[in-house]
Parts: structure tokens; C-alpha cells; sequence
């Protein structure tokens, strides 16, 4: 393999790491917030409020029910509102983003409904307000599931971002379209398959030791 695809092969890869990177960073400050409100306005939630929870939480389903592709296609105006373009390592990151916060807002429902009930029970009988349940009672003690969902998230955008690279999203997924299947270079397309591995893997290591850590808390 020459040295010009191996640095090919490095800026794909950086480009991969600014998608995931980015998009992951922005679904979880839209998704964590997404994902309390969907468990505190819920019919049972400390603010119920069933038909906000209702419109917000249909809302959610659709974007988490489209093929990525397709919400890649369909948002294709959408992002060149925002950034100028619908080409780039930059466009990818619109698109990205989006698909991630609803995922990231179920997985923290998710993990905010395994929360002892007594635990928010006994907060309210010493006079806390709604905010000190959710900050000092309800997210710390769903921490370790909000951490494993957000590293299910950022390893699902790993797969996304691949696949926004087959429509010119930039990446190792634009990398092993181009070179390893136009060009006929099966070298090249198992060196982007190996890359992917690992940086999932690396992912998945990371957050479960993030995992361990909040969990030993």
C-alpha cells in the first residue's frame, strides 16, 4: 500500500473522528435534556404533562424510525441552511446530529425510568423541588445507563458515518466507496474495515470503563 493512500487512510480517519466526534458531542447536549423531559412530563414523571410528552415524544419516533439514509437525503435543504453545503465532513455532522439526539434521548428515558422510585419518593417528602430531583437525585443515579447509552450512540454513529461517506459525507466510509470499491482496491477496503473495528472497539472499551467508574461512585 502506498504511502499516499495510508495518508489518505489517516485523513479519512480524522474526518471519521470530527463526524462522531461532533455530532455525538451535540446529540447528547440536545438528547440528555430530550430524555429528561420525555421522563418527567411522562403520565407517571414528577411534572406530568401528557400531551407535551405525547407531540415530543412522536416527534422523537419518526426521526428514530427513518433509515438514516433516507434522513440524510430528506434534510439534504436543511443542511445547506446551516452550513452552506450538503457535501463535506462538516454537511455529514447536520444529519448526524439529528439521528443522534433522539437515540440519546430514549436511551436516558430509558436509564431515568430504572431509578429507584423510593429514591424520588424520599426527595419529595424532605421538600425538594422538581430541579434538585432531577439534578441531585435522578441523574446521578442514572448516570452509569446514560453513560453505556451514550456510548451506544457514539458507536452507532461510527455506522452512520460510514454510510453518509457513500453519499459524499467525507470519512472512511467516502474512503473505501472511492478507492476500495470504484477502484477495485480490496487492500484498501479491509484496511477501512479493520480501522472501523478498532475505533468501535476503543470506543466500547472507553465507555465501559466510564461505566465502572460512575457505577464504583
Amino acid at each position: 500500500m502506498s504511502s499516499n493512500i495510508i495518508n489518505l487512510l489517516w485523513e479519512s480517519f480524522l474526518e471519521t473522528l470530527l463526524m462522531v466526534g461532533i455530532s455525538g458531542g451535540l446529540g447528547a447536549v440536545i438528547g440528555i435534556p430530550l430524555g429528561v423531559f420525555l421522563f418527567v412530563t411522562s403520565p407517571k414523571g414528577i411534572m406530568p404533562k401528557p400531551f407535551m410528552n405525547r407531540v415530543i415524544g412522536t416527534i422523537v419516533n419518526a426521526i428514530r424510525s427513518t433509515p438514516f439514509i433516507i434522513l440524510l437525503v430528506a434534510i439534504i435543504p436543511f443542511t445547506r441552511l446551516i452550513v452552506g453545503s450538503s457535501i463535506g465532513t462538516v454537511a455529514a455532522i447536520v444529519p448526524l446530529t439529528i439521528a443522534a439526539a433522539p437515540l440519546i434521548a430514549r436511551l436516558v428515558e430509558t436509564s431515568l425510568r430504572e431509578v429507584d422510585k423510593g429514591l424520588v419518593e424520599a426527595a419529595q417528602s424532605m421538600g425538594a423541588t422538581n430541579v434538585q430531583i432531577i439534578t441531585k437525585v435522578l441523574l446521578p443515579e442514572a448516570m452509569p445507563g446514560i453513560l453505556a447509552g451514550l456510548t451506544i450512540a457514539f458507536v452507532a454513529l461510527v455506522g452512520s458515518s460510514a454510510m453518509a461517506g457513500a453519499v459524499g459525507g467525507g470519512g472512511l466510509g467516502d474512503m473505501g466507496i472511492r478507492y476500495g470499491y470504484q477502484r477495485f482496491m480490496p487492500e484498501v477496503m479491509a484496511a477501512v474495515v479493520i480501522i472501523l473495528i478498532v475505533f468501535v472497539q476503543s470506543l466500547q472499551s472507553f465507555g465501559d470503563w466510564a461505566v465502572r467508574r460512575a457505577s464504583h461512585r
